[in-house]
């Protein structure tokens, strides 16, 4: 059984990341905005944050959770075209385990944020960036848990509203303001004390500290495994309620 399953997972991954391996400017186009992000907000940021914090070390990990949250959020536009043409419908009869078409799409949304994610980085040090191999590859790894996590939630909204014109509306109404509150853009240290209430409630703002704590070179702190565990708790949140709703849709 767990051979088969892997071997369903594989054939999914291949059928999910060979558009954009067809195409590969398509990964460019992805990480287009947070480089203009970069380019354009970045220099801003000298005067707004204290005087011992350099804006890139504190400013290129929120892009790349930027890039990973907005990869992965938008992921589950994929599924409605197949809705619509009835692949979806084929596939609810096809011997194909359930977790399986989850786990394969999910695992197309990792590699594509992974290579996109490296690229932002490689990029980010002519701005002046600066981490470890180590350091770098934690970073990655991190934000392929929170990939995991919010695109599992991508899916299951899209198998739910089964229509773009219902989703993207949704997703904006939802994701930019948790990525506000989650301090990519701005330290929220110095917001007033409800905003700052709603900022530390917020599981993607844990993230973003942890990134930043990792690309400082500071591993084993409490920041870090908090964020950690902010993102593995999306992941099994999400991934349970995906595995339902995919169940629910192809039961």
């Amino acid at each position: 059984m767990t051979v088969r399953y892997l071997q369903q997972t594989r054939l999914i991954f291949v059928r999910s990341v060979r558009p954009w391996v067809r195409s590969p400017a398509q990964l460019l186009v992805g990480v287009s905005g947070p480089l203009v992000y970069l380019v354009l907000f970045g220099p801003l940021l000298k005067n707004t944050l204290p005087g011992d914090v350099d804006a890139w070390q504190w400013f290129v990990p929120g892009m790349l959770m930027q890039l990973t949250l907005f990869g992965a959020a938008y992921a589950g536009f994929s599924i409605t075209p197949e809705l619509r043409s009835g692949v979806m419908e084929r596939l609810r009869v096809a011997p194909v385990s359930r977790a399986a078409l989850l786990s394969g799409r999910v695992l197309g949304d990792l590699a594509q944020t992974g290579i996109q994610g490296a690229v932002l980085l490689a990029v980010s040090t002519a701005f002046g960036f600066r981490a470890s191999l180590p350091a770098v590859l934690l970073l990655l790894a991190l934000s392929a848990v929170l990939c995991a996590g919010i695109a599992c939630s991508s899916y299951a909204l899209a198998l739910i509203l089964k229509q773009e014109n219902r989703f993207a509306p949704l997703l904006s109404m939802v994701l930019v303001p948790l990525m506000l509150l989650s301090g990519l853009l701005l330290p929220m240290q110095n917001a007033p004390d409800w905003l700052h209430t709603l900022a530390r409630a917020n599981p993607l703002t844990h993230v973003a500290d942890a990134l930043r704590d990792i690309a400082a070179g500071h591993y084993a702190t409490q920041t870090t495994a908090t964020g950690t565990l902010a993102a593995l708790s999306l992941v099994v949140i999400f991934g349970l309620w995906g595995m339902r709703v995919i169940n629910r849709e192809q039961g």
